[in-house]
């Protein structure tokens, strides 16, 4: 370059500058159309050169958030290659920035304007970064640049350099600020038109992702599909979905894809792994520039991150509702990747997103709803069939007997049943007072609530206690955690307190206490809890003389002794032993699968006969024996080794089977059982196979039976 030409003068600058003025005016006229910054910079080269002599001239072009810049044009005289390839501000969209802060030129952006004379000497560029480093091995040897404003502040550089050491002066300098001046609103004009233009393409082409979330209500079905939609619009190595647990304290993937495939990440992450989870939940938009020198490597999931290579991070917080339930995230493995636009996008994509999993959500809400729906018109036939089950097995109707005494007392429990009174059950043990408490429960207002029943003489007072009333974590040694007890299980419905008459003095007190308040606490707990029960107690023994002996609260025998009902003994039932012997020899048989089963003349004769003390309890267990015993076929007065009554004893002579055995062996029934499995063991030979088939049991029962009996086997 021949620095000896003759600056331009006063009038010349300013007939130069006047014709880039109309230039420019040109230009923004034709602007309808797509704008070619690398055109406009060669034409605008030309013009300005007998202003600036120059062999490269530069536009760059600082993004919005100041912290990095692209190269909006470059123009270099042939045959100089151009030096910036993939920084270009392509279609104003560029693949790559630099970093501000990395340049010697920062200073510029800041305002300031720069003079080299010799790249080579000039200690600014002492520690050149590397693409420094190839603006000085292209041979460029001094350089002009200013800051481009536009509106009061620095959105960018204007750049002349020349092959040629100290080529310019202060005048150039002069020259090229009053230039940057002049096209800096127009370069500005330009950016802001044709960004505008793009990112109405860009929000146009995300129509797409609407056919393509809605080919499925399954978002995970076309998320990769989605993907290719999504890439032209922004581009990303990595994109995918993440929810927030219904714990509400962990990350799970959705879906994603990954261009690079990288390895396999875990599907799951606490929160709490991600430096940035609090910015998420609270709904704002993460931006990560540059994940290592972003994020914190003592945060699991940062690291994770850059061990995959993340670089550029959008996260975008996905609100479900009124809560964030998750995040959509895009990642480049090249820092500074996005800019506020590619923000703006992202959030458009994510909006169509949340829509596509609430429809997804909707529509897994509406085939639950439905199978519960199913599930509970099932389970309301199920009930009404348990319903009509309990009703026909515990009814009123279901109690066998037709003896006057059975039927008074019928009739007076069935005059109770549909009250909320307390009913006190009494008779001898084995009469079927829990029978009867069921049958109360099933025609009371409570049916549709639980029926639930406790022995209070089968357990110790510290266990009863915390079986009627539940205990607290840590009541007492051994309780790890809370159990409701009987009442509260009870609720809704009827409880049964059976053998009443055997609770010590405290756990009367307690009861007492829930009579009277219709309220308990846990042992253990300071909860005060509803009994809502209705309360039936049964009792074999005299309560009125446990209350004269001190044994029994007077004030307890009246609140649970509202109405009393007497359950007549078995000997006092008449024929009602041959209507119950005959139901338990149907039932019983058909369990043991015996057919054709029945009681002989002279087997009712004994059953009749018999003093039954305990009740119908003896009655089922005499007839179960019986059936043990027998090969099938009527059941006779030998199988259940009743005695008759010493008035009808016959003769031993007369009374003997074919091989001489007696036909009712004398004993208790646990001794005739005795009896009969150690003969028929000898008979057998010791073959307990063989053994049981003759006495119809199975193995194992005829073992129980050799156990309870003490016979060797």
């Amino acid at each position: 370059m021949d620095r000896t030409l003759p600056a331009p003068n006063g009038d010349e600058t300013s007939a130069i500058l006047a014709d880039l003025l109309a230039s420019l005016a040109a230009i923004g006229r034709s602007m309808q159309e797509e704008f070619d910054p690398q055109r406009f910079l060669d034409q605008f080269s030309d013009q300005i050169r007998r202003l600036i002599p120059h062999d490269r001239l530069v536009i760059d072009l600082l993004d919005e958030d100041g912290r990095t810049f692209t190269v909006f044009a470059e123009h270099a005289s042939p045959p100089a290659p151009r030096l910036h390839q993939d920084f270009y501000t392509t279609a104003f969209d560029p693949r790559g920035r630099y970093v501000v802060a990395e340049w010697v030129l920062r200073s510029v952006f800041g305002g300031e304007a720069m003079r080299v004379d010799d790249f080579p000497t000039d200690r600014r560029f002492a520690t050149p970064n590397p693409f420094e480093r190839k603006v000085l091995e292209a041979g460029i040897r001094s350089a002009l640049i200013v800051p481009l404003e536009s509106g009061g502040r620095v959105i960018g550089a204007l750049i002349a350099t020349s092959l040629t050491a100290n080529a310019y002066e202060e005048h150039h300098l002069a020259a090229l600020r009053q230039v940057a001046t002049l096209i800096g609103p127009f370069v500005q004009s330009v950016v802001l038109l044709q960004r505008e233009r793009r990112r109405r393409r860009r929000l146009k082409a995300l129509e797409g992702l609407t056919r393509e979330l809605g080919a499925s209500l399954n978002v995970r079905n076309v998320f990769a599909r989605l993907a290719e939609v999504v890439r032209p619009i922004l581009d990303f190595d990595a994109m995918g979905v993440g929810l927030v647990t219904a714990s509400g304290r962990e990350f799970e993937l959705f879906a994603e894809v990954d261009l690079e495939g990288k390895g396999e990440s875990p599907d799951r992450h606490p929160l709490e792994d991600f430096s940035f989870s609090a910015q998420v939940q609270a709904g704002n938009v993460v931006h990560i520039h540059d994940a290592p020198l972003e994020l914190d490597l003592t945060c699991p999931g940062d690291r994770m991150m850059i061990e995959d290579g993340a670089r550029t991070c959008l996260i975008i917080p996905i609100v479900l509702g009124e809560r964030v339930g998750g995040a959509l995230y895009f990642g480049k493995r090249s820092p500074d990747w996005y800019d506020r636009m590619d923000v703006e996008i992202a959030t458009a994509i994510t909006a169509q997103v949340v829509l596509a999993i609430q429809h997804q959500h909707l529509a897994e809400d509406q085939r639950r709803l439905a199978s519960a729906e199913t599930h509970a018109k099932h389970l309301e036939q199920r009930l009404a069939s348990l319903r009509d089950e309990l009703g026909e097995r515990y009814g009123f109707d279901r109690i066998t007997g037709r003896s006057p005494a059975l039927r008074e007392m019928l009739d007076r429990a069935a005059k109770v049943a549909p009250t909320e009174a307390t009913a006190l059950l009494t008779g001898e043990s084995g009469t079927g007072k829990e029978l009867v408490a069921r049958a109360i429960h099933q025609a009371s207002l409570r049916a549709e609530g639980p029926f639930v029943a406790i022995n209070c003489a089968a357990l110790a007072d510290t266990l009863l206690e915390s079986e009627l009333f539940g205990h607290e974590r840590g009541a007492f040694t051994g309780a790890d955690r809370m159990k409701p007890g009987r009442f509260e299980l009870a609720a809704g419905g009827t409880l049964f307190l059976d053998e009443v008459g055997e609770l010590s003095p405290a756990v009367q007190a307690k009861l007492l206490r829930v009579l009277q308040e219709r309220e308990f606490q846990r042992v253990g707990g300071t909860t005060t809890l509803r009994a809502d029960v209705r309360l039936i107690a049964a009792t074999n023994k005299d309560l009125v003389k446990e209350v004269e002996a001190g044994r029994f609260r007077d004030d307890l025998y009246y609140r649970l002794n509202v109405f009393a009902v007497h359950l007549p003994p078995l000997r006092e039932r008449g024929e009602d032993v041959l209507l119950l012997a005959d139901h338990f020899v149907r039932t019983l048989a058909a369990r043991m699968a015996k057919a054709d089963v029945g009681l002989s003349r002279d087997a009712r004769e004994a059953l009749l006969g018999h003093n039954w003390p305990g009740n119908i309890r003896e009655l089922q267990n005499a007839v179960e024996r019986a059936l043990i015993v027998s090969e099938g076929g009527l059941l006779t007065a030998a199988h259940f080794g009743i005695a008759p009554r010493k008035e009808h004893l016959p003769r031993a002579a007369d009374v003997s089977t074919p091989d001489s055995s007696p036909l009712a062996p004398e004993g208790s029934l646990p001794d005739v059982e005795k009896q009969m499995v150690s003969e028929t063991l000898k008979k057998a030979k010791g073959n307990k196979s063989k053994a049981a088939a003759i006495l119809g049991l199975t193995r194992s029962q005829l073992y129980t039976r050799l156990k309870r009996h003490g016979i060797e086997p």
